[in-house]
């Protein structure tokens, strides 16, 4: 009997307040659509804003089957989660839940402030692959660079960095040919 294939996690982190009708809410509901079209699940920290958008966008999406949102978050009742989360897991870690989401097998950031730049910062020292979409916040700061100086593969990836996207498609395009790569060790 052949196994079958565990679907790939994706992380989506950004920034928390974003509203309905902005690009960033906008963007992420886009990837969270575009991320279920394409076979992924949607890991997020279950809140409002990127989170909300991205969940809500997963569900959108016609070949969403539940339990494709998960949401981790940073208190202990699981009703705090949005709407849209279909597994919550209610962590009692406040922003620790951070890494939890950054253990992702890739991380996708829209936006963001000072929680999203800490998921950021733990992905790459967890040697995820890390895609920033859109121009604000910390993704934007970071979108198209290295983190810091290290070299998190030893030569086996070239010009590692945090991959810079515009819009969802892109994201998604980046993640199908860039996930096999950073899904070896290394």
């Amino acid at each position: 009997m052949k196994k079958k294939s565990r679907r790939r996690s994706i992380g989506v982190i950004g920034d928390g307040n974003a509203r309905a009708g902005t690009t960033s809410f906008r963007l992420a509901k886009d990837l969270g659509r575009a991320l279920v079209d394409n076979g992924f699940r949607v890991v997020t920290g279950g809140l409002g804003g990127v989170m909300k958008a991205a969940c809500a966008g997963a569900h959108s999406s016609k070949r969403y089957r539940p339990g494709d949102t998960i949401g981790i978050l940073p208190g202990p009742d699981a009703s705090a989660a949005n709407a849209f989360v279909d597994i919550a897991i209610p962590t009692g870690l406040d922003h620790i839940r951070n890494s939890i989401v950054a253990h992702s097998d890739a991380v996708i950031a829209i936006g963001g402030g000072a929680g999203t730049l800490s998921e950021i910062c733990f992905a790459w020292m967890y040697k995820r692959l890390i895609i920033a979409v859109g121009k604000d916040g910390w993704a934007g700061k970071v979108a198209g660079k290295p983190l810091d100086h290290r070299n998190r593969y030893k030569g086996a990836i070239q010009q590692d960095r945090i991959y810079a996207a515009r819009d969802a498609a892109e994201a998604v395009r980046l993640l199908r040919r860039l996930l096999p790569i950073y899904s070896r060790p290394g």
